[in-house]
């Protein structure tokens, strides 16, 4: 006689699955908080400000990629725009893909260009005249 093993049970995968999935929420929830009071609401890559709705755009990235390593003082910690974000876990992929071919980027070779640096002072100058 065989056991049917479909995961309907009380530890089948799928329960297994939304535990973690609530545990890492909940974990990350907490430290983004602390995340957010400790840092300024800027990437720490390309410098973009985000506020209001924006917000939600801004992740914690560690630096050590161990999501465990949770600091309170936030040392392991940067706030990244989610593309600057998507950036910086592709070259893992990278170097994981090309092996010891892989170049590495060097620290704080990111976008430093502000396309719209400025602008705000130029809208301002239009009502005004």
């Amino acid at each position: 006689m065989s056991q049917n093993k479909t995961g309907t049970g009380k530890g089948s995968r799928e329960d297994l699955m939304s535990e973690i999935k609530r545990s890492r929420e909940q974990r990350e929830k907490t430290y983004r908080e602390q995340a957010l009071k400790l840092f300024p609401w800027v990437c720490a890559r390309c410098g973009r400000e985000l506020t209001g709705k924006k917000l939600r755009e801004l992740t914690v990235h560690h630096k050590d990629h161990n999501h465990d390593n949770n600091p309170p003082d936030g040392s392991n910690w940067e706030l990244l725009c989610v593309y600057c974000h998507d950036i910086e876990h592709s070259k893992d992929a990278d170097s994981q893909w090309y092996g010891e071919n892989a170049q590495p980027r060097e620290q704080g070779s990111a976008h430093t260009d502000k396309a719209f640096a400025g602008l705000d002072a130029l809208r301002k100058g239009k009502k005004d005249g």
